[in-house]
């Protein structure tokens, strides 16, 4: 890795090639998985260019293992603050492109974060997934379909959102199972459920990221959306949100999720009060030759 001349931005008047570097690349030639050896090296020279790049200084450096020490001490069975600073930092959603990027005219992904819990509550058409029932109530209907137009019957739908304080369950000190919950589409690839209409919230602030954050001069906000994760066999799956038109924060998300195509309308009725989310899901098969069950979620 080439040094910069002092004077240059790096400030460094080294210019012969980095042993360090060459020696920790080379030290992977070991290794019999290709796909991992060319990943660790990759790792490696970038890591060690955007460290010469910044002149990174000792204290720096320290500083940056006190934030990841910190990072991974505010992980538990109900938060990931690894996964909130890589949505912050737009890592979790460029990889998410990456991996959609021939997904032809399947509904787009978007990042699952931080507050997704595996197995949820299962649900008959037409309940309710709001237990304590604390907001604008949402009636949400759909249908999970191929390609074709063709409805997808006993499809696995989760969906989880926040309640009408914009709070996920998680985030609750008794952690209640709350706007969260599973249900299976009906033969014709239809779906009905009940909740509460999702609220935009800030993400967590009481941990590094959001210290982070502020001292970056960032909000930490998000806009209103709901999630879904979608599985079908024979189908690739889907995790994605749908996000609430017209919200202030559609095009500043803190975490970088937003799509134009997963922005809806959630009108409201003047009588009654209760809003309504419409929508349609649109799965991709699976490629021949690829295991649809290795596809499937948990079901």
């Amino acid at each position: 890795m080439p040094i910069r001349p002092s004077g240059e931005t790096g400030g460094n008047s080294v210019t012969e090639p980095s042993s360090v570097t060459a020696k920790a690349i080379a030290s992977a030639s070991a290794c019999d998985d290709a796909r991992l050896r060319s990943v660790f090296r990759c790792l490696v020279r970038h890591l060690h260019a955007f460290v010469d790049e910044v002149d990174l200084t000792p204290e720096e450096w320290l500083a940056g293992i006190q934030f990841l020490t910190a990072t991974g001490h505010m992980c538990d069975d109900y938060r990931q603050e690894f996964m909130l600073l890589s949505d912050t930092l737009g890592v979790t959603s460029l990889v998410d492109e990456i991996a959609h990027r021939a997904k032809g005219d399947a509904t787009e992904s978007s990042v699952l974060g931080p507050f997704y819990t595996e197995n949820p509550p299962e649900i008959a058409q037409g309940e309710s997934i709001a237990a304590s029932g604390n907001g604008v109530p949402l009636d949400v209907r759909g249908r999970v379909r191929d390609n074709r137009g063709v409805g997808i019957g006993g499809a696995v739908v989760d969906i989880w959102g926040t309640d009408g304080e914009g709070l996920y369950d998680s985030q609750h000190d008794s952690h209640p199972i709350d706007c969260r919950g599973r249900i299976r589409t009906a033969p014709d690839g239809g779906f009905a459920l009940r909740t509460v209409l999702p609220q935009s919230y800030s993400i967590p602030t009481d941990g590094p990221v959001g210290a982070l954050l502020q001292r970056l001069g960032r909000h930490t906000f998000r806009p209103a959306h709901l999630h879904f994760r979608i599985s079908a066999e024979g189908f690739v799956p889907l995790t994605t949100a749908i996000y609430a038109a017209g919200d202030p924060y559609l095009s500043s998300d803190a975490v970088f999720g937003v799509r134009a195509s997963l922005i809806e309308a959630f009108p409201r009725d003047e009588v009654t009060g209760r809003a309504t989310l419409e929508r349609d899901f649109l799965l991709s098969e699976v490629p021949r030759g690829e295991s649809a069950a290795r596809k499937r979620l948990p079901s």
